[in-house]
């Protein structure tokens, strides 16, 4: 089965149009509005993300993860994430490019989600009910 290929210029247009209605949202939209100063530049870097990861680019130089760990993310925030992102795949592009898109963006979902929930349970492990939220640890 041959890879889907898909152009720069529906990323760029996916993660731009995606954005505008994060900024937008009630719900995921005080999030991202209160951690990134920049905007351009964030979507620069997402567009880059997002083409490491469909096009094997390799330009991004990044650690996602880590960015998304000291935020206050549930479940129901990537779950709103997801409907807005698989939502606006399927408006900019081909059925095919948006089920590739979407199927990956939910494993990556899943896999912050996996990690933030370690890293909460370690720290309640390690700091108890009443420790250091957002303490650095040594």
């Amino acid at each position: 089965m041959e890879a889907v290929q898909i152009p720069a210029g529906e990323i760029s247009e996916l993660v731009d149009r995606f954005y505008a209605k994060v900024r937008l949202d009630p719900e995921i939209g005080p999030i991202f509005n209160a951690t990134i100063d920049d905007w351009p530049a964030h979507l620069s870097l997402l567009k880059n993300f997002w083409s490491t990861v469909l096009l094997t680019e390799r330009s991004y130089k990044g650690d996602p993860l880590a960015k998304h760990l000291p935020l206050s993310l549930d479940p129901p925030h990537f779950s709103r994430w997801l409907e807005l992102f698989e939502e606006t795949a399927r408006e900019v592009m081909p059925s095919e490019h948006a089920n590739t898109i979407v199927g990956k963006s939910h494993r990556i979902a899943q896999n912050f989600q996996a990690a933030i929930a370690y890293h909460r349970e370690r720290r309640f492990r390690e700091h108890g009910a009443g420790g250091a939220p957002g303490s650095s640890e040594s």
